[in-house]
């Protein structure tokens, strides 16, 4: 219904699909510890950080950095590719606390997922929640300054909602760093340069 609210509408699937990304990380770190696979879960960060990686083709893309592929289905595969190698990554980073730089790197990633979530899911639909009960009051005969202030509060979180690239892509490239370091760190470690 046009009526629901913009939380109702957009919020509050937003709050799922964060939660669902919870809930399978935990999941995936159960069924780990419950096969005795805890070791997998050691290796999970690569394919994850790979799917990740690949999944910014879209951008290339979208900056025409890249030719070729379709971009609705590359934003497609960037949104899947990210939600679920962030999953991997997740599970792979568990609750253990044996460096900094690794949950640093976690964290950045994190917010980096919720600030993609929101572009996603809140500013497209919010966008159009918009539109459609401008409309909505225009046919009811609302006047211009009626239709404003009966939007007023939709607008003003949609205005804020505008502003979330600022913080995805600068986030985006402190996860990278942190993730570059990390990894960097392990080849150290594993003696592998």
């Amino acid at each position: 219904m046009i009526n629901r609210s913009l939380w109702q509408r957009y919020v509050l699937p937003f709050t799922l699909l964060l939660g669902l990304l919870a809930l399978a990380t935990l999941a995936g770190d159960y069924v780990l510890h419950q096969f005795n696979l805890v070791w997998v879960g050691r290796y999970l960060g690569i394919p994850g950080t790979l799917l990740i990686v690949a999944s910014l083709y879209y951008s290339a893309r979208k900056r025409k950095w890249a030719s070729a592929g379709n971009p609705q289905t590359l934003l497609k595969f960037h949104e899947f590719g990210t939600w679920l190698g962030s999953v991997m990554v997740l599970i792979h980073s568990g609750i253990h606390f044996n460096a900094i730089l690794p949950w640093l790197a976690t964290v950045a990633m994190s917010i980096n997922v919720v600030s993609g979530l929101v572009g996603k899911m809140l500013l497209k639909r919010s966008n159009q929640h918009v539109s459609a009960r401008r409309e909505q009051f225009k046919s009811e005969g609302l006047s211009a300054v009626e239709i404003e202030r009966s939007i007023f509060w939709d607008a003003v979180a949609l205005n804020a909602m505008r502003q979330w690239r600022k913080i995805h892509i600068p986030i985006f490239m402190v996860f990278a760093v942190l993730a570059i370091g990390h990894i960097f760190s392990i080849f150290l470690f594993w003696e592998w340069v």
